[in-house]
Order: structure tokens, then C-alpha cells, then sequence
């Protein structure tokens, strides 16, 4: 079984900054790619960062310049540096990771139960 947890939510002003952290735990063989999500009300879950295995990492135009998401391969983790934050960041915000559990086994995407980011004056 893997479960995934975030940590690092909070309240912060606009333009703060507020970093969060996912670790994956359980049995795990391999991760493949990792990603951040968030969710506000009201809205579908959209894509916060993805990175690869490899490095490779994608950001929409929402949070480009702003987020940094990177990976601790060693620990399991993920985290997701916020910078310049803006009231429309606020959202629920979940981790997830394509986990290998057993070797040659397809692998399967798990999620994080989430975190609560709230940007306000």
C-alpha cells in the first residue's frame, strides 16, 4: 500500500511565499513522474508542476516564474516552492506519484489527501 502526504499549507499574504512538501511511503519499488495539483472550490483539479524521474519538469502559464516544484529521490519526496503568491492560488493542493509497487508492473497513480493554501490580505 502507498500513501502519499503533504505538509507546509497554510494562510500567507499576497506576494508571500509558502513552501510545501509531499512524502511517499509504503511499498514502493520505483517513482516515476511527480506532480503537484490544487483544487479551489467550485473548479476542477488543474496541474500545478510535474517533474520526471529525469529532471524533467513542466509548468503552467498560472504559476511559471513563480513555483518551483523539485524531488528528493533518496527521502521520496516532492515539494513545491510558492513565491509571489496571489489570491487566485488559493486551492487545496495534492501531490501525486506514478508508482512502481512491483518490478516489471505497470505503475499506478496515487494522490495525497491535500493541503490547504489560502492567499489573503
Amino acid at each position: 500500500q502507498v500513501q502519499l502526504v503533504e505538509s507546509g499549507g497554510g494562510l500567507v499574504q499576497p506576494g508571500g511565499s509558502l513552501r510545501l512538501s509531499c512524502a511517499a511511503s509504503g511499498s514502493i519499488f520505483s517513482i516515476n513522474d511527480m506532480g503537484w495539483y490544487r483544487q479551489a472550490p467550485g473548479k476542477q483539479r488543474e496541474l500545478v508542476a510535474t517533474i520526471t524521474s529525469g529532471g524533467s519538469i513542466n509548468y503552467p502559464e498560472t504559476v511559471k516564474g513563480r513555483f518551483t516544484i523539485s524531488r528528493d529521490n533518496a527521502k521520496k519526496t516532492v515539494s513545491l516552492q510558492m513565491n509571489s503568491l496571489k489570491p487566485e492560488d488559493t486551492a487545496v493542493y495534492y501531490c501525486n506519484a506514478y508508482v512502481r509497487v512491483v518490478p516489471n508492473m505497470r505503475v499506478n497513480v496515487y494522490w495525497g489527501q491535500g493541503t490547504q493554501v489560502t492567499v489573503s490580505s
